[in-house]
């Protein structure tokens, strides 16, 4: 069973995604918060595999949460609900330990196997939302260029896994398109996340973008 925290402040809300995700057979919404300190104390108090995070919330919002549960022991997958894909708190909630985000409008159909997804340690971010959100993110030449730095380190082979988490790939989809056992990519993608500092695939994929690694 996935276990999930929901944290919205608005109720309605709150009780869509319940009734989506219960609908699923293997999800089960453990809590409801309605801001980010009840959603802090909701994932100490259940250690779910998942959080959906609003990132507009009153008092502590969605972003100042996922920082706080990002710097838990073995924090669950974390994905920002927002109303916009273009939601610039996204790019901020991202670099702080997100795995991924999600419009509230997403088709109820995809939302479970979303979950699901973020569940198995995933990105759930499409590439063409990730083109826009890089748009945001790459607002400084500074910023590139810590990028790039970051990157040197890595090898020819690691930084073509590096571009493959940039376009939104799988590792079954990255072992494809480079002919690689699968794996392998998961260990390229373990070594990598410790050379660069990143907490998960997401913020890899978004330095892949920051350093020009993506067409």
């Amino acid at each position: 069973m996935i276990t999930v925290v929901v944290a919205d402040d608005e109720p309605m809300v709150c009780a869509h995604l319940r009734t989506i995700l219960g609908s699923s057979g293997d999800i089960e919404v453990v809590a409801q918060a309605q801001d980010g300190a009840e959603a802090v104390e909701a994932v100490v108090r259940h250690r779910p595999a998942v959080v959906l995070m609003d990132l507009r919330m009153p008092g502590v919002d969605g972003l100042a949460a996922i920082e706080r549960i990002a710097a838990l022991p073995e924090p669950p997958a974390m994905v920002a609900l927002t109303t916009f894909d273009a939601d610039t708190y996204v790019i901020r909630a991202l670099r702080a330990g997100a795995s991924g985000f999600l419009v509230k409008s997403t088709p109820p159909e995809d939302l479970i196997g979303l979950v699901r997804v973020a569940a198995d340690g995933h990105t759930v971010l499409s590439p063409s939302a990730a083109r826009r959100l890089v748009t945001l993110s790459s607002d400084t030449r500074e910023r590139s260029d810590d990028a790039r730095r970051r990157t040197a380190c890595l090898t020819e082979r690691e930084r073509d896994v590096l571009s493959g988490l940039g376009e939104g790939l799988s590792n079954a989809d990255i072992a494809n398109k480079l002919h690689l056992a699968e794996a392998t990519v998961k260990s390229y993608v373990s070594r990598m996340l410790v050379k660069l500092g990143c907490t998960n695939r997401t913020q890899a994929g978004l330095l892949a973008h920051e350093a020009g690694l993506v067409g």
